[in-house]
């Protein structure tokens, strides 16, 4: 099932739920919160090498939802500043809390 959330498309299942991100790396301040197109804005202080903005938009994004690190899982195939995120949990809480971020409330 496809669910616009504040103009954030996410995508449910019965494990949890995906939906993309737009990763600003080398960032001054970390945050998530806001959109940019469908996608919703990470920005980290890592910058893009060795996995090391990856490792913090996964720390981030599990901060931000209330979720255990090992839930939040990047697509290995996703290549450069968008990324599709997959995270387990509970896939009504984790909207509404995607839905609270995608319209750049606090978290």
């Amino acid at each position: 099932m496809t669910i616009r959330a504040a103009g954030l498309t996410v995508q449910r299942a019965a494990e949890g739920c995906t939906f993309w991100i737009r990763v600003t790396p080398r960032a001054r301040h970390e945050a998530v919160g806001g959109l940019h197109g469908d996608a919703l804005r990470v920005a980290v202080g890592a910058p893009p090498v060795e996995g090391a903005a990856n490792a913090a938009c996964v720390r981030l994004l599990a901060e931000a939802l209330e979720v255990r690190r090992d839930a939040v899982e990047l697509d290995p195939a996703s290549r450069g500043r968008r990324k599709r995120v997959r995270v387990t949990g509970d896939a009504a809480a984790l909207e509404a809390r995607l839905r609270r971020l995608a319209s750049g409330a606090a978290p």
